[in-house]
Order: structure tokens, then sequence, then C-alpha cells
């Protein structure tokens, strides 16, 4: 099996899975989003993808087994994404870029997609000078008040996160705020290179695809500036 990783762009949107590639919960504002008379949702990741590739840099990886898409993350700074400012742990810290959306296919869960993608987001980040990633995960509670208007399917499990080395800043029964403490990209390039490692050297070269179950958030559009 290969596996390889790319960065997010306006080629490689198309291979979001279905309904992360037209979900804009995250990039705008809660109303807008919530508004069935708002643009085409599709039309609105496109142009959020676009503007923030253009302003801040690259904004998400996609990993793809086989040529098959199989995970993604997106992350960019708070401003860019108006949801974080709903949730109950926020604010995100200034000195972090947001993790938004973190999604492996259910085929291909267990098999450490999920830390290489974290991992390769991480290196990005640090090599650009990013001081800390931060995401608000969910802990699976559904008794407490949702006040961010947010589906719980797109917002990650907290103990993905916890798994691949974030540490809670900011506890909640039901939306902790999680944070990642960047190292030097070089660190970041050797783990990445290690999990990918284990990876292949854990998963037969021919073999049916696993089974899992997702972890998944949202996807959207937004036009905020740093």
């Amino acid at each position: 099996m290969s596996r390889r990783l790319v960065n997010l762009t306006l080629d490689t949107l198309v291979d979001l899975p279905h309904p992360c590639r037209e979900c804009v919960v995250w990039e705008l504002e809660p109303r807008e989003a919530a508004d069935p008379c708002a643009a085409d949702p599709a039309l609105e990741k496109e142009a959020w993808v676009s503007q923030t590739l253009l302003e801040w840099g690259g904004c998400g990886k996609l990993a793809y087994v086989d040529d098959v898409p199989a995970g993604y993350v997106i992350y960019a700074p708070p401003s860019y994404l108006p949801r974080a400012g709903s949730f109950p742990t926020a604010p995100a810290s200034p000195d972090a870029a947001l993790l938004a959306n973190a999604h492996v296919a259910p085929g291909y869960a267990g098999r450490g997609l999920g830390r290489m993608l974290v991992q390769a987001a991480a290196h990005d980040l640090a090599r650009r000078g990013v001081r800390a990633l931060e995401a608000f995960g969910h802990t699976g509670r559904t008794g407490a008040p949702d006040q961010t208007g947010a589906p719980d399917r797109c917002v990650a499990p907290a103990e993905l996160f916890v798994a691949v080395g974030f540490k809670t800043v900011r506890p909640h029964p039901r939306y902790p705020r999680l944070r990642l403490e960047l190292r030097s990209a070089r660190a970041w390039r050797a783990e990445v290179e290690h999990a990918l490692e284990q990876l292949l050297d854990a998963v037969p070269v021919a073999g049916a695809a696993g089974s899992g179950v997702p972890a998944s958030a949202g996807a959207g559009r937004g036009e905020r500036r740093p």
C-alpha cells in the first residue's frame, strides 16, 4: 500500500469527503452558516481556501492510501475561523493556530493516519514560526447545553487530540480547549518520518482495508483576516 500526504489546495479540495466538502460550520459566522438562503456552500468553501492560502499560507493536509483520500486536517489562525469564538472555552490563544477539522475515513481508522496528519500540520506550522496548535475537542457528553451551534460531527473528539500529544489548557465537560506546543521543524520531521515507517511496517502490502470509527470535524469558508 502506498501512502502520501499533500497540501490542501483548490485542486485537492475536491477530495474532501461529503459532507465536509460542502460544510461551512467553522469558516462562516454562526448566523451565516445557519442561513439556508446563503450562497452555495461549496463555493464558499473554495473562497475560504483561496483567501487563506493567499493571505496566510498552507491551511490543511490530506492523506491518501493507494491514491484514495483517507483523511485530512484543516488549520488556520482563529480569526479565519469565526465559529471558534462561540465555544465556551474560547478564545484560542493569540500565539496559536487552530486545528478546526480532523477526519480519518472509517476504513482507515486505527492505522496512525490521524497522528501522521496532525504531526504534518505541526511540522508545517513550526517551520513557519507558529508557537502552538490548539483545538476545541468534543468529549462525547451531550447533557451540557450547546451554545456553539456546531454539530458534534464538526468537532473532533478530544481523545484524538490527547492521543497525539495535546494537553488540556481549559477544561470543560463538553468542549475542552487543548494545546500542542510546537518544537523545531526538524524534530517534527523526525517524528513524522518515524510514524510513517511504523505505519508501513505494521500494514501488509496486500490486504483488505481495516475498519474503524471516524474522527471527524467540519469544514467551510471565511473571509477573515488575521
